[in-house]
């Protein structure tokens, strides 16, 4: 069993002629597209076509993410100032001469009490 080798012999008269055939007309024109080179490089003309779209798409969404990022991190520190402004406004409304007042103004019957909380214990049953 011998093999065959394929030999292709290349016209050398059609390369010429398709060196030719880069013209600026031609490539506006678009008959640059039907030379037989060109139409060999077809599959990794449009590989990277096709590399290019997604690099360009990778990058607009990356924009928009940092975007985000960047929204998010002013809308945290508005929050924490906020939190901070009602945990302070909270502390203040919570002291005993506040709340006093507040009583008072409001009109409410109450009272301190004069004696001091008393502690409960409760003795544990043994079973």
């Amino acid at each position: 069993m011998e093999k065959k080798e394929k030999i292709e012999f290349v016209d050398s008269g059609l390369e010429k002629e398709e060196i030719k055939g880069f013209t600026f007309r031609g490539f506006i024109d678009g008959s640059i597209l039907t030379l037989s080179s060109v139409m060999k490089q077809l599959p990794f003309i449009l590989f990277l076509v096709f590399l290019a779209v997604v690099y360009i798409a990778n990058r607009y969404h990356a924009e928009k993410i940092v975007r985000q990022i960047t929204k998010m991190k002013d809308e945290v520190k508005d929050l924490r100032s906020e939190q901070i402004t009602t945990a302070s406004e909270l502390m203040n409304l919570s002291k005993p001469s506040n709340v006093k007042l507040l009583i008072e103004q409001k009109g409410i019957d109450l009272e301190e009490p004069e004696d001091p909380p008393k502690v409960i214990v409760a003795k544990k049953k043994d079973r």
